[in-house]
């Protein structure tokens, strides 16, 4: 407890610190971009770092091989800086073994999709100087499995998304060591079967952690209640999904091959689908939406924000630097950097 000038009591307490896995880059920096360089990369890094994100996994979403090529080895350079250790904490490649089908496959381009190959992860994997911990894969594609089983051997943590996978494909992948649903309720299109889609099948499934996106648009209150409630704290993690374009004002913008607008209220989206394109919001900006809602208090922060991602990835607390005291006031439920 701390005493305000006021004279009144109000309740700050730290939490451990805000830890996102999806991150695909800020202020006009792309992580999956031609122009991407190691100094560019790790500027943004910084700035993440500056603006409440204790630790990141930097995201590649579905790229051409060239960017693979390119991009991957910058990446991996500068996660070897002692700068960034136990902060930026290794990559995650969101693609390009998802779905092909629209609403699926999300912003991601279908021409750069692939069906899963292990040998084409493996090549990946070496690009990257071995920094990858996270992969989304569809769970309906055929030879999923195998990449999953062969991902694990790896060390890197596999989850579901961009996929319109049943239950039966869930539990197949879960057995070939599938720990995660990548932004359960988004990556899927606007019009679902009434109960046989990817939603249903994910909440349903105890072994499977959701990651979700609490920036305030990609889910209402309800979807973000009912995810929680159905999955529980011990079972979810917050993600951002920063697109590059996060930290700039509103306006149009070109990203990720299209079009899109950023509002002033924080939407990002595609107008010529209506899907959205990445998110403009922080990890704070989530940390402070959901505690807003009344959906998160300090347990629930600390889980779904610290211990639960990490846990994901296979990385022990003691390891994280935390180099901002990240702050919760329970009687104003607002989150904030001291």
């Amino acid at each position: 407890m701390e005493q305000t000038n006021a004279g009144q009591r109000t309740e700050i307490v730290q939490i451990p610190g805000l830890v996102d896995l999806q991150v695909n880059g800020y202020k006009g920096v792309d992580f999956s971009g031609d122009n991407l360089t190691e100094e560019s990369f790790a500027q943004a890094c910084r700035e993440l770092l500056g603006a409440s994100t204790t630790a990141l996994l930097p995201t590649l979403i579905t790229s051409p091989t060239e960017i693979y090529e390119r991009n991957l080895p910058i990446i991996g350079a500068v996660l070897g800086r002692e700068e960034f250790r136990g902060r930026v904490l290794g990559i995650h490649l969101e693609g390009p073994f998802i779905s092909t089908e629209d609403g699926a496959r999300g912003a991601h381009s279908a021409q750069w999709v692939r069906t899963p190959d292990a040998g084409y992860l493996k090549e990946l994997i070496h690009l990257s100087k071995d920094t990858i911990r996270l992969i989304t894969i569809a769970a309906d594609q055929e030879g999923a499995e195998e990449l999953a089983r062969y991902a694990n051997s790896h060390r890197i943590a596999v989850s579901l998304g961009h996929h319109m996978a049943k239950e039966q494909d869930l539990e197949r992948l879960v057995k070939a060591g599938a720990k995660a649903l990548t932004h359960l309720g988004n990556g899927v299109p606007a019009l679902l079967s009434r109960h046989q889609n990817p939603v249903w099948a994910g909440l349903a499934n105890d072994d499977l952690a959701a990651m979700i996106i609490a920036d305030g648009h990609h889910l209402p209150p309800s979807m973000l209640k009912t995810i929680i409630r159905a999955k529980g704290i011990g079972r979810c993690i917050i993600v951002s999904d920063a697109s590059p374009l996060a930290g700039l004002p509103p306006g149009e913008y070109r990203s990720m091959g299209a079009q899109v607008r950023l509002q002033p209220d924080g939407k990002l989206f595609n107008p010529a689908t209506g899907y959205m394109a990445g998110s403009s919001a922080t990890i704070l900006a989530c940390a402070n939406h959901l505690a807003g809602l009344g959906l998160a208090g300090l347990n629930e922060l600390s889980q779904m924000f610290f211990y639960n991602p990490l846990r994901l990835i296979g990385i022990s607390p003691k390891q994280i630097r935390a180099e901002n005291r990240i702050l919760f006031d329970a009687k104003e439920h607002r989150v904030f950097q001291e």
